[in-house]
């Protein structure tokens, strides 16, 4: 990793100011030849950008030395005039000092790479760029401050500490200390396990926080489902026609609700038909029903509502009567769609449902490769407890893997650790 790199940081596109970073041995003199002597590092200045006599633009520049930088390595900043002109006649000069341009994601890369990020953070900043609601970015903040580094960091130790134990019960079996040890080991890998599946236990709300809750509006043809989303949304998402079975496929929506993300879904109308195609569209609107929230959405006005509804059809998290304004009485919140009667109240309910499912302040798993490592980890520690007491090897070897799994969410794998341990709290060869 001897190469310097450049990149835009701020937005693509015309703009006031651009930022540009560049980040490798070479930065500081890529510093020097546009802008003349370094400046304190940390501090701003403004100086006048120029290649070989011909002037760039005038621009702040700042200089992170090594490795007191965020990738660790020598950086330097250029604040330009955020024209197109500007930003190119400054790469053409960082691409005759024989730099590249950085790959995605290549600064935070380095970063980890140094030491200055572990992996779960790096991901908090592609997070933090991408968050579109409230709830999405304190998520992102708090990974990013390090509440899952430090659950996963916390496990990753107390296995080493674990492993430690099951490899004295090896090392030490003629000492009368081997029992002991293997007894200790086994504990804490119990402890350990318990802690993983309570964690794994959240019904995705990290991943639902991150990505989106899904909300599925299922119930029977013309009940008023597409006039729902486009209630909700407040915008024409879905075609609304007085004929059954307009909707054929799914229809999505995003929308911010109080701070959170919500996937809302029109469905085609659910019920028991010989039509292939429409029957299609139902398979799918119940497929997508399976995931997230459901909400059934019934015509109020008709004698039986829930007549032709399949018998799988899902329980639904929140039934909704719609047509209010033909006069009905049913138990529930009744709502128009025609009249808008009820929707505001249906949309403080749905926010209370979505608070109740995703808000909490413990760490929460994000992304689908921690789950998998965790998962990992936890039937490696399964495994490990299975194994008799007169074979501890079998329990340092899966104690091993559990480790190497939670080491990989955060970036950190190193064996040695476990040699540090042992010398540390062993004393062996005394």
């Amino acid at each position: 990793m001897n190469s310097t790199i450049y990149a835009l940081s701020s937005a693509p596109g015309r703009a006031g100011v651009a930022v540009v970073r560049v980040s490798g041995p070479d930065a500081g003199h890529a510093l020097m030849a546009l802008a003349g002597p370094l400046p304190a590092p940390r501090r701003a200045v403004l100086r006048r950008l120029a290649w070989q006599g011909g002037e760039i633009d005038q621009a702040l520049v700042l200089w992170f030395a090594a490795p007191a930088s965020f990738t660790g390595e020598d950086c330097a900043e250029f604040h330009i005039h955020g024209g197109r002109a500007v930003r190119e006649a400054l790469f053409k000069s960082f691409e005759r000092l024989g730099f590249k341009p950085a790959e995605p994601g290549e600064f935070s890369r380095r970063a980890v790479e140094n030491g200055k990020l572990d992996l779960t953070r790096a991901e908090a900043i592609a997070d933090l760029v991408d968050a579109e609601t409230e709830s999405q970015r304190r998520q992102a903040l708090r990974q990013h401050n390090g509440a899952l580094a430090d659950l996963y960091e916390g496990w990753r130790a107390a296995l080493i500490a674990a492993l430690g134990r099951a490899e004295a019960a090896i090392d030490f079996s003629d000492d009368g200390v081997g029992e002991a040890e293997f007894a200790a080991a086994r504990a804490a890998a119990q402890e350990i396990l318990e802690q993983i599946q309570e964690h794994m236990a959240d019904h995705g709300r990290g991943e639902s926080l991150r990505e989106g809750l899904r909300l599925t509006i299922i119930g029977p043809p013309n009940a008023g489902k597409s006039s729902l989303i486009n209630a909700l949304a407040r915008r024409d998402v879905a075609i609304v026609t007085d004929v059954p079975g307009t909707t054929r496929d799914v229809v999505e929506a995003r929308l911010d609700l109080g701070g959170y993300l919500l996937l809302v879904a029109d469905t085609a109308g659910v019920r028991q038909t010989e039509d292939v195609i429409e029957a299609e569209g139902v398979r799918r609107a119940l497929a997508h029903a399976a995931g997230g929230m459901t909400l059934l959405l019934l015509d109020g006005s008709l004698p039986d509502p829930r007549a032709g509804l399949p018998p799988d059809l899902p329980e639904p998290d929140l039934t909704v009567w719609n047509k209010a304004d033909l006069g009905f009485r049913r138990e529930g919140l009744s709502i128009s769609l025609k009249t808008g009667e009820g929707v505001s109240m249906l949309q403080d309910l749905l926010q209370q449902k979505v608070q109740q499912k995703l808000e909490g302040e413990a760490p929460a798993l994000t992304r689908p490769r921690h789950r998998a490592g965790l998962m990992e980890a936890a039937e490696a520690l399964r495994h490990g407890l299975a194994a008799p007491a007169e074979r501890p090897e079998l329990l340092a070897e899966d104690l091993r893997l559990a480790m190497r799994a939670i080491g990989r969410i955060t970036g950190r794998v190193d064996v040695e650790e476990v040699l540090d341990f042992i010398f540390r709290d062993f004393c062996i060869g005394k």
